[in-house]
């Protein structure tokens, strides 16, 4: 009996091992390995990183702002406490402006901590918010402490960190201010009125030597009341020039692009003033009061500093009592004139001293070449 053969049966082949799972991509194996090839992730970029140019401005204006007003109110809370408690005694005086600086260092503490917790909510509604903050904050502080009441505030400042040499220019300035009063508007307009022919030709000396132009007019007015004279004592012209160093002339002359200045003629008299005036002012370590003594002394006895060093003086104040028959007023009044120039120029009129508030607006504006009230 024949066996028919049994029928064929196709059998589906077994899947590849490497077959992808359904729903997901099936890999590509690289072409120099078994192992499949991954793409590269993408980094993400930040839209605004924190170290970019306009948050790096925004910062640096916020610091800015924050230490201008943090410096401001220090000097204006020490001036504040040295006006109302100035004294030397300890209970009244000494103590309270302790314990006000003491309350000053915990206000600003917790500004300071305030002002990192509300920085955050602040900045998410606007980045430059904080910045914008804090500039006006410090332009509102310098409007405040600049205003005119403020000025006794900063005076005791200076006089605080200044000490005895701060009380010492805070006096000789007074007496600058009571000697302007004295001489009246009537005076100083004379003066005024005089200088305008010679002014031009010393505003060209001022210039060349670096020199104030008002302190320089204040000098010529202390000098000759603007009318060159030769005098008994041998000075001549507008600045009364008398023993002058070689050395001055040959600068004077190299400032005029003369060989031998003329001391008779008003251009080359203000020249070699303005470069005696320098030369005693740097002698004097640019303590005003001081050169404008030497400038009057001249060589005289030694001249100032010869003075001082014979007696151990160091300053204006403690120079006076050895100065016997020498002109101890001198600075003063070419300061007072002067400050009559500087307020002709600044306003085109005299104030009096006395009248309103101009006291403390001549305070302000400063004696020429002087440290002004703040």
């Amino acid at each position: 009996m024949a066996i028919s053969p049994k029928p064929s049966v196709s059998r589906p082949k077994p899947a590849a091992r490497n077959a992808s799972k359904p729903g997901k991509p099936r890999l590509q194996p690289s072409a120099t390995g078994n192992k499949p090839r991954k793409s590269p992730a993408r980094k993400r970029q930040p839209s605004s990183p924190f170290w970019s140019r306009k948050n790096l401005s925004l910062m640096t204006l916020e610091v800015l702002g924050l230490a201008i007003s943090a410096l401001l109110g220090t000097m204006l809370a020490l001036g504040s406490s040295a006006h109302t408690f100035s004294g030397s005694n300890f209970f009244a005086n000494l103590l309270p402006f302790a314990a006000g600086v003491a309350i000053w260092v915990v206000v600003a503490a917790g500004l300071l901590l305030a002002w990192i917790k509300l920085r955050g909510p602040i900045r998410q509604r606007w980045t430059g918010f904080p910045a914008l903050l804090a500039v006006g904050l410090s332009c509102g502080l310098i409007w405040f402490v600049f205003h005119d009441g403020y000025i006794p505030v900063f005076t005791d400042l200076r006089s605080l960190v200044g000490g005895k040499q701060q009380a010492a220019r805070t006096t000789l300035a007074h007496q600058v201010y009571a000697a302007y009063r004295r001489h009246g508007t009537s005076q100083l307009r004379k003066l005024i009125e005089r200088a305008e022919a010679y002014n031009p030709d010393i505003q060209q000396a001022a210039e060349a030597f670096k020199v104030d132009i008002n302190l320089l007019q204040g000098v010529a007015a202390a000098e000759s009341s603007f009318m060159p004279r030769t005098s008994h004592d041998g000075g001549q012209g507008l600045f009364q020039i008398t023993a002058v160093p070689k050395f001055i002339l040959q600068q004077a002359g190299e400032a005029l692009g003369v060989d031998s200045p003329d001391v008779a003629n008003p251009r080359h008299n203000a020249f070699i003033a303005a470069a005696t005036l320098k030369h005693y002012l740097a002698e004097m370590k640019d303590d005003l009061f001081l050169g404008l003594l030497a400038y009057n002394i001249g060589p005289r006895n030694g001249g100032l500093r010869f003075i001082m060093q014979q007696y151990g003086a160091d300053d204006f104040v403690s120079s006076q009592p050895y100065l016997q028959q020498l002109p101890r007023d001198y600075p003063i009044r070419v300061l007072a004139y002067a400050l009559a120039f500087k307020l002709w120029q600044q306003d085109g009129k005299l104030p009096a001293y006395e009248e309103g508030d101009n006291a403390v607006y001549i305070q302000r504006l400063g004696i020429p070449g002087f440290a002004p009230a703040f």
